[in-house]
């Protein structure tokens, strides 16, 4: 049995009265009350040695592996915002504040989405930093660089494994909203350049990198300490 699920924005917090570029780029994807349809309840999704869940197969798979990266970076700007690092300025505070409030709203979506659309979903995860100083700007940037860029190029990676159309809009609304983050950030560690856009995460062709659930999953693995499985992806 196929269900439709309608996520609006009730409960959201955003502050609008503030006119950066961060607070608006989040209205699209924060109020547009998105809309998920057509997952069956018998979805491959297993739990293995009641432990250890698979993400499952076709678009279920991809939407609890969106779920994961969501879960990792709210985590994390949850961290940062309720400790903020000595001498941060107040510009970097609002930055850190805008992002931890569109991550909670993707977690939060995705949690809604799939919960009803699939009898079965990615658990909350729990997450470590063992090299990470919170107390210490440069690492806390660091960490949110690496981030938002592997959330874009999960994304972009990702895309051509969809095959529902309503599932490639949605995630091509957050991807946006993801890249606008990395922007952000690399305009904090260095400001005023052009590594907003670099070399290292934009390609020839102009284009995003995109990134192999395999590779991305080995990337953040050192984040996160809930075990899992996708394998249909190769990722035991």
């Amino acid at each position: 049995m196929k269900k439709t699920i309608h996520v609006s924005n009730q409960g959201a917090t955003l502050d609008t009265s503030r006119r950066n570029f961060l607070k608006l780029s989040g209205v699209g994807l924060a109020i547009a009350g998105l809309t998920l349809v057509g997952c069956d309840n018998n979805d491959d999704f297993q739990i293995i040695n009641d432990e250890i869940y698979d993400l499952g197969t076709g678009d279920v798979g991809i939407l609890n592996y969106a779920y994961a990266l969501e879960q990792l970076e709210a985590d994390f700007y949850t961290k940062v915002v309720n400790n903020f690092y000595t001498g941060i300025s107040s510009i970097e505070k609002e930055v850190f504040t805008d992002l931890y409030h569109h991550e909670v709203i993707h977690r939060d979506f995705f949690k809604a989405a799939i919960s009803g659309a699939t009898d079965h979903v990615l658990p909350k995860l729990e997450f470590q930093y063992p090299n990470v100083n919170f107390n210490d700007r440069n690492s806390v940037l660091a960490t949110a660089k690496a981030l938002e860029d592997t959330g874009v190029a999960a994304y972009n990676g990702a895309g051509k494994y969809i095959s529902n159309p309503a599932y490639l809009v949605i995630a091509g609304k957050i991807v946006s909203v993801e890249a606008r983050h990395a922007s952000a950030i690399r305009n904090l560690i260095n400001p005023g350049s052009a590594d907003f856009s670099g070399d290292d995460v934009i390609d020839a062709n102009g284009l995003d990198l995109a990134k192999e659930p395999k590779d991305i999953v080995m990337a953040a693995g050192g984040f996160i300490k809930t075990p899992f499985t996708w394998k249909e992806r190769g990722i035991n």
